[in-house]
Parts: structure tokens; C-alpha cells; sequence
């Protein structure tokens, strides 16, 4: 019998390092003042070392309200007003305890709501 030479296979001991990132999602009603305040982000981000994956912009939530012109009479005479809410998504790969001291002191504009989870 011939013996085949065999590959060595991988143990189950050896981990690769867990990766931790920071997940941020903005929301406003103004695109300019989201893309300015997603932008302070990722250039505090890459400037203390994180790796960055987005801007990702997410889909664009239109409300429409219908209200009647007149308050008594004329039923089809309507008018219509919409609100556009804009949406960001940013990741922080492998994020420092520098880029989390930096977003936190980070100044962001009015009109921009932020919600970060650590995944």
C-alpha cells in the first residue's frame, strides 16, 4: 500500500480576532446638512485610524399630507405637503478608543438625528 501525503488540516483552537464595529444612522430632513454631518464624521473617523465602510444612503421616507384649502366648503379644492426624511448609514471597523473620544466630542448640526450601536 502507498501512503498519500496528507495536508495538515486547521485546528479548531485558532480564532481569528472578533472585529468590532460601530454602526451610525443618521436621519434629517435637510440632504445638505445630513451629507455635511456624515461627512465630520467619516474625516474624524479616518483621521484617529478607524476603518470606514459608507456612506451607505439608505431609502428616503416621503409623507404626504392632504388638507382642504378652504375651512368650510370646496371639497376638491385640496392642497398637498410631503416631508422627506433622508437617511445615512456609516460603519466603524476596528474603531480606537481615539475615534470614540473624537465622536464624542464631535459638534454635529442641528437637524440631524444620530443613533450608534455597537455590533
Amino acid at each position: 500500500m502507498s501512503q498519500q501525503a496528507t495536508t495538515p488540516k486547521p485546528q479548531a483552537s485558532k480564532k481569528l480576532p472578533v472585529k468590532q464595529k460601530i454602526r451610525i444612522r443618521l436621519k434629517g430632513y435637510d440632504q445638505r446638512i445630513l451629507d455635511r454631518a456624515t461627512f465630520d464624521i467619516v474625516e474624524t473617523a479616518k483621521r484617529t485610524g478607524a476603518r470606514v465602510a459608507g456612506p451607505i444612503p439608505l431609502p428616503t421616507r416621503k409623507e404626504v399630507y392632504t388638507v382642504l384649502r378652504s375651512p368650510h366648503v370646496n371639497k376638491k379644492s385640496r392642497e398637498q405637503f410631503e416631508i422627506r426624511t433622508h437617511k445615512r448609514l456609516i460603519d466603524l471597523l476596528n474603531p480606537t478608543g481615539k475615534t470614540i473620544d473624537a465622536l464624542k466630542t464631535l459638534a454635529l448640526p442641528a437637524g440631524v438625528d444620530i443613533k450608534i450601536k455597537a455590533c
